[in-house]
């Protein structure tokens, strides 16, 4: 069972029908080429033949006949052989051409195609008849007879010649293409079989990521083209196998790597999130409860760690200390600078306000005094404010100032009782003074430079007093800069359009500045830190 299915899929192998037949074909058109010629020539040895033995016979009637044979005699000697010669018919001449006699069929042959052509013949396959000349002559003249005879047996025996050829040409056809058809088994399809088995347990194994089996064409040794395919088919299992071997290398190599770099990452964001848990706890639990004020903050990171930060806290003299600031670049070395500068202020603040609590010269340093009220209590100067961003910029630009780390800042100074409010600027955005009609009243502009940059650097201040009803806005550059989805920034612009509302409360400006920033920045990420302190002072205590 098992050689008749090996033969059945032998016998339907396409390749070797395709070469079979091929084979058989060849062989039956170069027979057939070699057939046409022999035919031809067999059917001139036929006619020939035919031709002389008529020729002899009618060549003796003709010269033996003597003087006193009438025309009508000779003619009836030439019938009587007409018989077993398939004569049908013929035309007898003189030499001169004149006509003698003539019987049965006319000769398609004429007395000038002899005269120019003595071999001149013409033969009719469809009517089976052939013509030709018989020449002789006897003791008193010369003749010619032009014969038609009957070509029959000819053609009948030319057939017969063609079927024999035919079928010894099948014959050999068969033989040839069977030997070939057997030869292509050993030599070319069982070969090609198995390697295509190889092939596909090559393709098995890789793709089951197994030992493939052995393969047959390991073992084959050959020095033609097939060879030539085995061999190239067994270098390239062996590239494949090699290129895996080091893909799996690879990919261990590059799994255990990111496990490494999963473990460090899941480390990094630990401490980073304590980080950014010690970072929060900067920032001032609640803000100060004072009668007659309310205070609003606002912080959001855009990353882990922030570089912005605010703070509020009460001095030893009583007067409340705020910042808003925010420090250059983000990340971890932002972060670390935020915390110094906030540390630096809080103690600079409170070790400079409990020396000078009583001390109200102005400060070497200089500055301005901005009148707003008549109340001579707004013009005094507080030098703990101006000495600790004093002393804050010094420690930051001689011991890290090779690092160009910086922050703006604004540092305000309020006495509750008076709403007297004293300002340090240094190179933050202006923060904005409003009624609670949404009347912008002045805006706190830069008093001087960033902290951080220049050991030597002079501060400037400025003092107002914030009447009831007034509202106090400090934010970070996160609030303009913030960018939606197609790259628009919020902006300036947009920010004092909302403040043109009418407020009356701190919590409710930050609320709704806010909700609009969020609502600009929509699913885009957040780029910058954002930072929103409000200070209002109540109409009336409650």
């Amino acid at each position: 069972m098992q050689k008749e299915n090996k033969l059945l899929k032998f016998l339907r192998s396409s390749l070797s029908l395709r070469i079979v037949l091929w084979v058989f074909f060849s062989v039956i058109v170069i027979e057939a080429i070699i057939l046409i010629p022999s035919l031809k020539k067999r059917e001139n040895e036929l006619l020939s033949h035919m031709e002389e033995i008529t020729a002899v016979e009618l060549s003796l009637i003709l010269r033996l006949t003597d003087s006193s044979t009438t025309v009508e005699e000779l003619v009836d000697k030439i019938k009587l052989v007409q018989s077993y010669l398939k004569i049908h018919g013929g035309i007898l001449y003189k030499h001169d051409g004149s006509v003698i006699g003539a019987f049965g069929e006319k000769p398609w042959l004429t007395f000038a195609e002899v005269e120019k052509d003595k071999n001149a013949h013409r033969f009719d396959r469809s009517s089976s008849r052939y013509d030709f000349a018989v020449m002789a002559e006897n003791q008193k003249d010369k003749f010619i007879f032009i014969a038609r005879l009957d070509s029959s047996d000819v053609t009948n025996e030319l057939y017969a010649f063609f079927w024999r050829i035919a079928g010894l040409v099948f014959i050999i056809s068969i033989f040839v293409t069977a030997g070939a058809w057997i030869a292509l088994k050993p030599i070319v399809v069982s070969p090609i079989l198995r390697l295509r088995s190889d092939l596909i347990k090559a393709g098995d194994a890789i793709s089951n990521d197994r030992q493939p089996p052995p393969f047959y064409s390991t073992t084959v040794k050959r020095r033609d083209e097939l060879g030539d395919v085995i061999t190239a088919f067994n270098q390239m299992f062996g590239q494949i196998s090699e290129a895996i071997r080091h893909r799996k290398e690879a990919e261990k190599e590059r799994h255990l790597s990111y496990q490494q770099i999963e473990a460090f990452s899941a480390i990094l964001n630990a401490e980073l999130e304590k980080g950014r848990q010690i970072q929060r706890n900067f920032f001032p639990d609640r803000s100060p409860l004072i009668p007659g004020w309310e205070i609003s903050t606002y912080f959001k990171e855009a990353r882990q760690l922030s570089g912005d930060f605010y703070d509020v806290f009460e001095l030893p003299s009583g007067r409340l200390a705020f910042v808003v600031a925010d420090v250059c670049d983000k990340g971890v070395g932002a972060a670390l600078f935020m915390a110094l500068f906030r540390s630096l202020i809080r103690v600079f603040s409170e070790y400079a306000d409990s020396e000078n609590e009583h001390n109200q010269a102005v400060p070497a340093a200089g500055g301005r005094v901005t009148p707003i009220s008549e109340n001579s209590s707004t013009n005094q100067i507080p030098s703990s404010a101006l000495k600790a961003v004093q002393l804050t910029n010094e420690y930051v630009a001689v011991n890290h100032g090779e690092l160009v780390m910086f922050a703006t800042l604004f540092f305000g100074f309020l006495d509750p009782d008076t709403g007297s409010l004293s300002y340090i600027n240094a190179g933050h955005e202006p923060l904005v003074v409003l009624n609670s009609s949404g009347v912008v009243k002045t805006l706190l502009k830069p008093t001087g430079p960033a902290i951080g940059i220049d050991a030597h650097a002079r501060f400037g201040f400025e003092h107002l007093v914030l009447e009831p009803g007034t509202l106090l806005l400090g934010y970070t550059d996160g609030v303009p800069d913030a960018i939606n989805s197609e790259g628009e920034f919020y902006s300036a612009e947009k920010l004092f359009s909302l403040l043109e509302k009418p407020v009356n409360s701190a919590a409710a400006l930050t609320n709704r500045i806010v909700e609009a920033v969020e609502s600009h920045i929509g699913e885009a990420e957040q780029h910058d830190d954002i930072t929103l302190m409000a200070i209002c002072r109540k109409q009336s205590e409650e």
